[in-house]
């Protein structure tokens, strides 16, 4: 006899089993990662909007230029170097509806962090024409960074857009084969 107390054996009634329907996720990509990636990965990955994407420029751009005087003297080359990645970050950072903004924030970046180095004596007339001869003189800089920046908010965009097209040709195909068939 059974546990239950029945003369039935247990195979006698049928067990319905419910199958998930197969999806389609991506695979772990297998082998090895260059050590270059792994290091890319541990960096923060925050999202600006566009202005606090300026902010973040403006105020780090600010800081690196009162270093810059400090402990080099206001060197320009030290300062114009400091720029690229500053710019590389802002593009990278700033949230992907507000990709625009990053080329247009990094070169007022710039002139905000070229303020302390840019010397000049005679009050606000004397520092405003400082700046603006920095500016002038450091122009190589100014296009460099604004140039990594362009660049990276565009294939950002590109990326973007291209995976938008993606999703959409799914969603289409999805809904193609659930349409019912008359």
């Amino acid at each position: 006899m059974a546990a239950g107390g029945s003369g039935e054996s247990a195979a006698a009634y049928p067990v319905a089993v419910a199958v998930a329907p197969a999806v389609s996720r991506p695979r772990p990509r297998t082998g090895q990662v260059a050590p270059f990636v792994l290091a890319l990965r541990r960096f923060p990955n925050p999202r600006l909007t566009g202005i606090g994407a300026g902010l973040f420029a403006a105020a780090t751009m600010f800081l690196l230029g009162c270093l810059d005087q400090l402990l080099l003297d206001g060197s320009e080359v030290a300062y114009g170097v400091l720029f690229l990645p500053v710019s590389a970050l802002t593009a990278f950072w700033v949230r992907p509806a507000d990709l625009v903004t990053a080329p247009i924030g990094v070169p007022i970046a710039f002139a905000v962090g070229v303020i302390p180095i840019a010397g000049g004596t005679g009050g606000f007339g004397g520092q405003t024409m400082a700046v603006v001869t920095a500016l002038a003189v450091q122009a190589g800089w100014l296009y460099g960074g604004t140039l990594v920046a362009g660049l990276i908010a565009t294939v950002r965009k590109i990326r973007q857009m291209r995976e938008r097209r993606r999703h959409q040709a799914r969603v289409a195909a999805g809904q193609g084969a659930r349409r019912p068939r008359p």
